[in-house]
């Protein structure tokens, strides 16, 4: 599969829009594909983290998140269920899972009950290494300041923000995957 045609078909060339995710996602694959390469003993899918990781953000043009060029009628932390429904339309259920799991460190039900998030109430926890090294990836990079890798601190502050749970996932990920 080529991600690429994928982000043709909703991302229009030569747009702020589709170079804030492109860069985004970019980034965000490097990334995963450095710990991949450094921990060979886990035996990932090497095709499949590099596809993932640059379609984990397909959903985000659906959002209403201006500072990132995005003006759609959902709220950002919907982009993770939306781009997976997308990923399912095109075939790619797998890839699909990537987007739902990844927001934050991964959304309990529980979580997503007690929050009252704006997502459906299922499961949203990232389940195979590849889901997980993706999530952990996408937690050094942001897509408001996109020429900027965040230290391992700057990612668990903002991590935080999802609870107790989400940090404990994201500090088992520093041990597995750093």
């Amino acid at each position: 599969m080529n991600p690429y045609e994928i982000i043709d078909k909703y991302y229009p060339e030569n747009t702020q829009q589709r170079q804030i995710l492109v860069i985004h996602s970019l980034a965000v694959s490097g990334k995963a594909m450095k710990m991949l390469d450094a921990h060979p003993e886990l035996r990932l899918n090497r095709s499949f983290v590099k596809e993932a990781a640059l379609l984990h953000d397909i959903g985000i043009f659906q959002t209403d998140a201006p500072t990132i060029q995005c003006f759609g009628t959902h709220p950002y932390i919907a982009h993770g269920y939306l781009g997976a429904e997308i990923l399912r339309a095109e075939g790619f259920p797998q890839h699909a899972l990537v987007c739902e799991r990844h927001t934050g460190a991964g959304l309990s039900l529980e979580d997503i009950v007690a929050q009252q998030l704006p997502v459906p109430h299922r499961e949203m926890l990232p389940i195979t290494l590849e889901e997980q090294l993706i999530c952990f990836a996408d937690k050094f990079f942001s897509k408001t300041h996109l020429d900027e890798e965040k230290t391992v601190e700057k990612a668990r502050q903002s991590i935080a923000k999802y609870g107790e749970e989400g940090l404990s996932r994201f500090d088992r990920w520093c041990s597995l995957f750093l």
